[in-house]
């Protein structure tokens, strides 16, 4: 009898409703197919440097330079940011703006030297792998007007420029066989990779906006700038990545002297944009 009412009592209960099963996350293409091809660049740029042709070996790192300045700006646009686009991002810039430059320049010069030749390599790599993850766990709490350290972008066009340049005044073979050169090339590389890592500010120009009316000189200089450049392209685009990677250590003792704060770490992540900056 008692298993016959329970049975019955089990034929009127409800059954529990179905496990919902987690919704998949889908990928935006039009942004991550840029980040893929600076990724190539990268990738393309390390083949090149293996074959010897180091001055596609610049090319390519320039090219993942331009393509990695425009995903992000491809994802706000069209409102397609994702966590899986900024972890994508970060990857491709490791391999473009970290381990390419440093494979490219050991390859070019620093070969020849030993064990100097590839610390200083390395070093660079790591320094850019770190300069990578402070940015990434920093970016709620820095003033967006500055980055903290050279960006890897600029670091990558300081070594591989100087390459540039290099080969287009004739230095193609026979790099290794002049010792002002090499040293030369292993300065710059480390010089690159710590400046990545130190608390220097470099203006980030994020708060310039191109929808801002401006005087009519300043389109005046934007045709001298790209005159200049046309002057003789390697030779002045890598003097204004010198500039750049100079500038920072300049606002940095001008801040000192001035006796204003330093730090690009904003004192409250509710303003991100105020002009107080602590130490």
């Amino acid at each position: 009898m008692n298993d016959a009412a329970d049975s019955a009592q089990d034929d009127g209960a409800p059954e529990p409703p179905p496990a919902l099963r987690p919704r998949r996350k889908g990928i935006y293409i039009l942004p991550n197919l840029f980040t893929l091809a600076a990724l190539f660049g990268g990738f393309y740029a390390i083949v090149m440097a293996m074959n010897g042709r180091f001055e596609q070996a610049a090319i390519g790192v320039f090219c993942a330079m331009v393509l990695d300045s425009l995903d992000g700006r491809v994802a706000r646009l069209t409102h397609t940011q994702s966590a899986f686009g900024e972890q994508m991002d970060s990857l491709s810039d490791m391999v473009s703006f970290g381990a390419a430059p440093a494979l490219i320049v050991y390859e070019w010069a620093l070969k020849g030297l030993g064990k100097p030749g590839w610390i200083a390599a390395f070093v660079y790599c790591a320094c850019a792998a770190l300069r990578l993850a402070r940015f990434n766990t920093n970016i709620a709490v820095v003033d967006r007007r500055f980055f903290q350290g050279l960006p890897s972008p600029a670091a990558a066009a300081l070594v591989t420029g100087f390459i540039f340049v290099m080969n287009d005044a004739g230095f193609v073979e026979g790099v290794r066989d002049t010792p002002w050169l090499v040293w030369l090339t292993w300065g710059i590389t480390l010089y690159a990779g710590l400046t990545m890592v130190t608390n220097a500010p470099f203006y980030s120009f994020k708060d310039l906006s191109l929808r801002r009316s401006v005087p009519f000189v300043v389109i005046v200089a934007i045709v001298l700038f790209i005159a200049l450049i046309n002057l003789h392209v390697p030779i002045m685009l890598f003097l204004l990545f010198v500039l750049y990677g100079l500038s920072g250590y300049v606002m940095y003792v001008w801040r000192r002297v001035k006796g204003k704060p330093v730090s690009v770490i904003a004192t409250s992540t509710d303003e991100p944009d105020e002009a107080g900056l602590h130490r």
